[in-house]
């Protein structure tokens, strides 16, 4: 992943490329158990599930329209990954300590408590780190972890409400014990759509 994220911009294509067939090899079996009669039909929802959020994240790393370096052009696709994760561990840590309130049905294991203070979290370590790169300023970086934390979160829910309504616990196997291609990555399908509108309007 590391790899993929950070050699060059072609392993950086490679990487959401097999990102993007994972996910889609996982939906439609999802969508089939969901709707067995329909699901042709519905299946096609995947193209903005997964393939326009796969297509502007490479986007984002790929247009050079105002002669950055490549590192430049690493920046905001890596933050994004970045805060992700940082999110997700953070969250699962506060929850743990602290977690009481459930914070949906759909997904009973996560509190409010962890998901408020994961999102804090996320937002103070990517401003800080952010800001000590020179790259963009504080605002870009509180701007790109809080809507990670938040439609990334929204991204987790949903997910957790397809496999519900699938009736099966994991997306795929990739990892035993953690799930598939969409389990490792719909928390980051959801929220790259909000982060490119902003990085278009206000970035590009």
């Amino acid at each position: 992943m590391l790899a993929g994220l950070l050699w060059n911009k072609w392993s950086f294509i490679v990487l959401f490329t097999i990102i993007h067939f994972g996910c889609w090899s996982e939906f439609i079996p999802l969508v089939k158990k969901i709707d067995p009669v329909n699901y042709k039909a519905k299946t096609w929802l995947g193209l903005l599930y997964i393939t326009l959020p796969v297509f502007l994240i490479i986007w984002m790393r790929v247009n050079n329209s105002n002669n950055l370096t490549d590192n430049y052009l690493k920046v905001i696709p890596c933050a994004i990954v970045f805060s992700i994760w940082i999110n997700d561990t953070m969250a699962y840590i506060v929850g743990s300590l602290i977690g009481k309130t459930p914070l949906s049905s759909v997904s009973p294991k996560k509190t409010r408590e962890g998901t408020i203070g994961g999102a804090l979290l996320c937002v103070i370590v990517i401003s800080v780190v952010g800001s000590l790169t020179h790259f963009y300023s504080v605002y870009t970086w509180i701007v790109i972890s809080f809507f990670c934390a938040v439609f990334g979160t929204l991204g987790d829910l949903l997910e957790s409400k397809l496999k519900r309504l699938a009736d099966v616990k994991d997306s795929g196997t990739l990892m035993p014990g953690h799930g598939g291609f969409l389990d490792r990555f719909d928390s980051m399908l959801v929220a790259i759509p909000f982060i490119f509108v902003y990085y278009a309007i206000f970035i590009a």
